[in-house]
């Protein structure tokens, strides 16, 4: 099994995702870049081959065309523009309709039948649009969700507890986007819920923070793109380790037609099914508010589907 991975879209975060397959022991056993620009992906397959001395483990890594997806057991789509600083993800929809439109058409004339891994903003209405276009089965179209939003509170709130962010069990759910919310009933540190250790205003402080945390990178520096590389190195490993791994991944909600995120158990099949949580009625509503933001920002692309 040749655990083959293509990127399509090598600019930030396409690329931070390759550097950190590389620098992981992971069951990757090929990488395959794909962008538009021809020079920088043979520039960029170069300067990650020269790392493999170095490399916990061998990769096959070069610069292709869609024609290599035929074979693959995921194709990440890291393509489209970037967000500027005072723009939300919902300000990227009409650019990045128009190139994932010409992307999926093109992966799957290949004769592609594996997983997708959708990384681009507006996270969920991207990955809907790709799982529409596709046709493919929605377990197998996974989108990266509030992987990150979810890295990002356990590591705020691991600083403010002073404890291992791997101990301790919160989520982010809903859109990848302004209307994310955290269900605080049911995070725990260890076996302990939260509301133990931190009172009801430090925790609308975090969840606030979080919720701004790439607005204030974008500020700073223009773009975030190493989280989320280590994010889909995550979802990867859990893909083709067959690790039934709980991630907040975007997964297709039949009941609403729409993309996204909840906990949810990942295996070599894509999406196994749903760790439901049981939520307050403030998080239902909360829930339900984010399940309405989406829902209107897909009908903006309903002539592409």
């Amino acid at each position: 099994m040749k655990n083959k991975v293509v990127i399509v879209g090598c600019g930030n975060v396409g690329m931070s995702y390759a550097y950190a397959l590389l620098n992981q022991k992971t069951p990757v056993g090929e990488i395959v870049l794909i962008d538009l620009n021809a020079d920088k992906i043979i520039g960029e397959m170069m300067d990650l081959n020269h790392c493999l001395a170095f490399a916990p483990s061998k990769i096959k890594i070069s610069a292709g065309n869609y024609q290599d997806c035929q074979d693959a057991d995921i194709v990440c789509l890291a393509a489209g523009a970037n967000q500027e600083p005072n723009e939300t993800r919902m300000d990227l929809i009409y650019k990045n309709t128009e190139i994932f439109s010409s992307i999926i058409t093109n992966v799957m004339n290949s004769g592609f039948n594996g997983i997708f891994l959708v990384a681009t903003n507006p996270l969920d209405v991207m990955t809907y649009m790709t799982y529409k276009l596709s046709k493919l089965p929605a377990y197998r179209v996974i989108g990266s969700g509030t992987t990150l939003d979810t890295a990002r509170l356990r590591y705020v709130l691991a600083e403010r507890l002073g404890i291992n962010p791997k101990n301790v069990h919160a989520y982010v759910m809903g859109e990848h986007g302004d209307s994310e919310f955290v269900p605080w009933s049911s995070a725990n540190v260890g076996l302990i819920n939260i509301h133990r250790f931190l009172q009801e205003e430090e925790l609308v402080q975090i969840e606030t923070e979080v919720k701004n945390a790439a607005y204030e990178i974008i500020k700073r520096k223009g773009a975030t793109y190493y989280g989320i590389g280590m994010c889909l190195v995550r979802i990867t490993n859990a893909i083709l380790g067959d690790e039934n791994t709980i991630l907040t991944v975007s997964t297709y909600d039949k009941e609403h037609d729409i993309y996204i995120s909840s906990p949810a158990i990942i295996n070599r099949q894509g999406i196994k099914g749903n760790a439901k949580l049981t939520l307050t009625e403030e998080e239902q509503r909360r829930l339900a508010d984010s399940v309405h933001t989406i829902k209107e920002a897909i009908t903006t692309i309903n002539d592409k589907l």
